[in-house]
């Protein structure tokens, strides 16, 4: 059960779109931040965890955006270690949606680290994060 596995760590969080929203099965409107600019979201492992999956799905049906992710691992929760850093352009007219599937070989993980910039080039865009699951 990842609420008993995991402490998360959010650096901002709109009320109506909780973290849990986006991590627990059954969520239907995911994580939004409370703001514009750079989130982060950590997920704090209670014991190592061995992670052979991160699927990460975002959804933008509104407005034109590039937005920046970077998905990162730590043994020790201060060395980190990319997973990817992926850019992906939003457009309402066809690409509303970005899902990412990594099959990984992670053992020992003590952290994982999410950090989104919503918008590269620096406008009012919120961060958000439909689905965030782990296995």
């Amino acid at each position: 059960d990842l609420e008993e596995l995991v402490e998360v760590e959010v650096t901002s969080e709109d009320p109506e779109f909780p973290i849990e929203s986006a991590l627990l099965p059954g969520g239907t409107s995911g994580w939004r931040a409370s703001g514009p600019g750079e989130q982060t979201i950590r997920l704090l492992f209670t014991q190592p965890q061995a992670v052979r999956r991160i699927l990460l799905e975002f959804v933008e049906p509104a407005v034109e955006r590039t937005q920046e992710f970077v998905l990162r691992w730590s043994l020790d929760g201060r060395t980190l270690h990319d997973v990817v850093r992926q850019q992906w352009n939003f457009s309402p007219q066809g690409a509303t949606e970005q899902t990412e599937d990594h099959r990984v070989e992670l053992n020992d993980v003590t952290m994982i680290e999410l950090t989104i910039v919503p918008d590269i080039s620096g406008g009012s865009a919120r961060a958000s994060l439909a689905t965030w699951r782990l296995a």
